[in-house]
């Protein structure tokens, strides 16, 4: 069920034949190599940020439909849920891509960018157990089957921090110390 892509290698094949004439030329190829992984991981990432976004909306419909049907015992379970939705997708869209300053004493190198895109594929698999668990739990709640909505909050929730914990150490891994 994995939906990994390898977004770098299609980049590669995709190249203009200009953008490969100058991928030849000494010091303009490390970089077009390096440019190549940075947008490779950003398309990545903003595949991972739609995923999130999709449970996050299925969330809040989820919260729509408790609210209309005034589950007050786990509507403020909800309400941190749609919140924490919010963080966690936004955190993965503004995550790093790769870039370090001129004078910065750790340099980004294509192995990191290699671990950056590595990691974030993993997270492909995550991200899907978020979207199934937020999918599978909506679909109850849109057949009025409330009876487990405060156990279904509380695991989507721990699903969500399992997702948002393993991003964290994102930064780690890109620099090879985890």
């Amino acid at each position: 069920m994995t939906e990994k892509k390898d977004y770098y290698g299609t980049a590669k094949k995709q190249m203009r034949l200009s953008e490969r004439i100058l991928a030849e030329l000494p010091g303009f190829r490390g970089y077009k190599e390096k440019e190549l992984r940075r947008e490779s991981d950003k398309l990545l990432r903003n595949h991972l940020y739609r995923k999130l976004e999709t449970a996050r909306k299925d969330a809040k419909d989820v919260f729509q439909k408790l609210s209309d049907r005034r589950s007050l015992d786990v509507l403020s379970d909800m309400d941190r849920l749609v919140a924490r939705f919010d963080r966690v997708a936004e955190k993965v869209n503004h995550a790093s891509y790769g870039y370090s300053g001129f004078f910065d004493v750790i340099k980004v190198k294509e192995e990191a960018l290699d671990r950056m895109i590595d990691f974030d594929n993993k997270m492909v698999d995550e991200a899907a157990k978020v979207v199934d668990e937020a999918s599978a739990f909506k679909t109850e709640v849109m057949k009025q089957k409330y009876d487990k909505a405060k156990e279904r909050v509380q695991s989507l929730s721990d699903t969500l921090g399992a997702f948002e914990e393993e991003f964290d150490s994102r930064q780690e891994v890109i620099l090879g110390v985890s």
